[in-house]
């Protein structure tokens, strides 16, 4: 069973940097890749950045390419966004998510496991 736990959202000023924090529990996550994903109130839920654990190769957003970071620790089976830059717009809750093996996918529907979400908010 797959266990997705995020952590590190709160609020912050614009321009401010927070790192958000993925726990990962159940089976080897080597043959998955790891999203991150946000929602903002009355808006659908939208990609930000993902990554092939086993390579660590990962792509990203318009929106968030330059500015966020998706990395993973093997050793805390923990994957990280760090996010930097931010901005008003950012605010949202964050969801991390797993798709097991396949190609990479930035749609919702191709994950097929969540996190709880956490949020984070951005004061302009």
């Amino acid at each position: 069973q797959v266990q997705l736990v995020e952590s590190g959202g709160g609020l912050v000023q614009a321009g401010g940097s927070l790192r958000l924090s993925c726990a990962a529990s159940g089976p080897s996550f080597s043959t998955y890749h790891m999203g991150w994903f946000r929602q903002a109130p009355g808006k659908e839920r939208e990609f930000v950045a993902a990554m092939r654990w086993s390579s660590g190769n990962a792509f990203y957003s318009d929106s968030a390419k330059g500015r966020f970071t998706i990395s993973r620790d093997n050793a805390k089976n923990t994957v990280y966004l760090q996010m930097n830059s931010l901005k008003a717009e950012d605010t949202a809750v964050y969801y991390c998510a797993a798709k097991y093996t396949g190609a990479y996918s930035s749609r919702s529907y191709d994950y097929n496991y969540w996190g709880q979400g956490t949020q984070v908010t951005v004061s302009s």
